[in-house]
């Protein structure tokens, strides 16, 4: 059996706005119906592979298993990285931790934010590097270029790949990420793939490559997987040796100094989705390379991407050709597709300023549900919540505002200090400054409410836990 291994934990800054640090690309619907981290998990499904093993950070372990249930699939471990180390230290965890209960069983590590539209493709291509797998080998998987992309770094390979079904090759070197007329020479050659930063391979390999080119990595990450503390079906990694790792991917720690390294080409279909042209290039388009996403509307434009995320916001493009442009509830980006790897540049600026949207997401996702600001002003704040079925927020207070709660669908429990009620729809309940309270959903569908904050200070750090089902400080 094969354990994926799913790295979740990256922020996806080429995406802005739809994907920000508190809430980023792989656990949105970019492409389809499913969000990236859903539909990397179901592919890497079924038979042949075990349960999944997904490394994340603290603040999306629950938007890790709220979307794995969504999709039917029951991990296997859900480690909780105490900061983003890259890649190298994250594999290093997943394969001390395999190697507990398996050390010759194989990983199968991806980053969860890439697009595979033909699933059956890609785990024919994982089986056939399988065998070189067990074999002792370093399995990486690379991708047939389609055009003369820079943002991705290239295998060489001795000759060209050829067609047919997928096979191990020998791979010759990593290829850093090229400029415009290198990447076009890549291309041309041939005998170049791009490096998807997908690997295959069993625990005991992987550890002996980085006890031979990375054994500063061992000790700090064996450690925080040994101190590792279990947490609501979670294991926390120990902060304060994980902290000792190095920074660093595990292509420049282990793979790019390995001698046991095999590649398996993989041509049906593939993208990163690293920036808003190579959405542009997975989405349907028209005739006139237009894609459409949301309440958009396109006239006479050409090779551009309209894409409304909010269904009471029209995003309408006229006489527009090689554009981008995002609109969201609280920002709008509008570019030209050749500046999409710049993007980036646009968030720091705003990181700068500072603007709460370069990092912040207009939905703020919380264990129990998700709550969004309607409206603010001086001394007020309007909120919709909605609170999952069987869901509970912390018993709490507030030094600086009061709460009005409105319930507009389902039903709530609600604590204030020693008094708890139920309260319907249409129904409301005053919440006092001071008082201890709690908003519970007793109902097997999602319960709705508009609350409305008033005081001096209306800051979400204006919280008292007392009680947290959800464990948090």
């Amino acid at each position: 059996m094969i354990t994926p291994v799913l790295l979740c934990g990256g922020s996806g800054t080429r995406l802005w706005p739809l994907s920000r640090k508190s809430y980023p690309k792989q656990f949105a619907a970019l492409i389809g119906d499913s969000t990236l981290f859903q539909a990397s998990a179901a592919r890497l499904s079924g038979p042949g592979f075990a349960a999944p093993m997904v490394l994340t950070n603290s603040d999306f372990r629950f938007i890790v298993t709220e979307q794995l249930a969504e999709a039917g699939i029951d991990p296997a471990a859900i480690l909780i990285e105490p900061d983003g180390r890259n890649t190298a230290p994250a594999v290093l965890a997943a394969a001390l931790y395999q190697e507990k209960s398996d050390p010759d069983g194989l990983l199968l590590v991806a980053p969860s934010d890439h697009v595979v539209p033909d699933a059956p493709a890609f785990r024919a291509a994982v089986q056939a590097g399988v065998a070189a797998a067990q074999n002792g080998q370093l399995v990486t998987f690379g991708i047939r270029p389609t055009y003369a992309e820079t943002g991705y770094g290239y295998l060489e390979l001795a000759d060209a790949p050829g067609a047919g079904a997928p096979r191990p090759l020998a791979l010759t070197r990593f290829v850093e990420k090229p400029d415009t007329a290198r990447a076009e020479a890549l291309l041309a050659a041939g005998n170049y793939l791009w490096n998807a930063g997908i690997f295959l391979f069993s625990a005991r390999a992987i550890l002996a490559a980085f006890r031979a080119h990375a054994p500063e990595l061992i000790a700090p990450v064996q450690a925080a997987v040994d101190q590792g503390k279990p947490d609501l079906g979670f294991l926390r990694l120990a902060p304060e040796p994980w902290a000792k790792a190095a920074d660093i991917s595990i292509d420049y720690a282990v793979m790019e100094k390995a001698e046991n390294l095999t590649v398996v080409p993989f041509a049906a279909g593939w993208s990163d989705l690293g920036d808003w042209d190579s959405v542009w290039r997975e989405a349907p388009r028209d005739a006139r390379g237009v894609a459409l996403s949301g309440p958009a509307t396109a006239l006479d434009c050409d090779d551009t991407l309209l894409r409304s995320e909010d269904d009471g916001l029209e995003l309408v493009g006229l006489g527009l050709k090689n554009i981008i442009a995002v609109a969201m509830p609280d920002a709008v980006l509008v570019a030209d597709i050749s500046r999409a790897q710049d993007v980036k540049q646009a968030v720091a600026a705003l990181q700068a300023k500072p603007a709460k949207q370069a990092e912040s997401f207009p939905k703020d996702h919380r264990p129990w549900g998700w709550f969004e600001c309607l409206a603010v002003g001086e001394r007020f704040q309007v909120k919709r919540i909605v609170v999952h079925p069987g869901a509970a927020l912390s018993l709490q207070s507030h030094h600086h505002r009061a709460e009005h709660w409105i319930v507009v669908q389902g039903t709530a429990k609600v604590t204030v200090d020693d008094k708890v009620t139920l309260v319907t729809e249409n129904q409301s309940v005053y919440v006092p400054l001071g008082a201890v309270h709690r908003m519970e959903n007793p109902g097997k569908l999602p319960m709705v409410l508009i609350e409305v904050q008033t005081g001096s200070y209306l800051g979400e750090d204006d919280i008292i836990r007392y009680e947290d089902v959800y464990a948090r400080e």
